[in-house]
């Protein structure tokens, strides 16, 4: 129970280390890959450079965000996905927001 316990905590604190607007980015994609026109679309944001600088890179930086073509990271093709860190965040970010 304690390691259960343990675990809950350790996400809790990751979850509460990742800014607002990366937890914004992660809702946005979910389960999906996008690309970033339509993420910033689904977030309301029209000015790329921010949208990269406050968004894409810090979660890009902390592993929760991986592109689908890493060796063009230009490509007009490219697109978003979480990784395996962001999943778990996104999974406990929509547990706090139904409960």
């Amino acid at each position: 129970m304690s390691v259960n316990l343990h675990s809950d905590q350790v996400t809790d604190q990751v979850t509460d280390q990742v800014t607002d607007q990366v937890k914004t980015l992660i809702m946005a994609i979910g389960v999906d890959e996008k690309r970033s026109s339509d993420i910033m679309k689904e977030v309301g944001l029209t000015h790329k450079p921010t949208f990269r600088m406050n968004y894409i890179v810090p979660a890009l930086r902390e592993n929760i965000l991986e592109m689908t073509i890493p060796e063009k990271p230009n490509s007009k093709l490219q697109k978003y996905r979480l990784t395996e860190k962001g999943k778990r965040l996104f999974k406990q970010l929509k547990m706090k927001e139904n409960a």
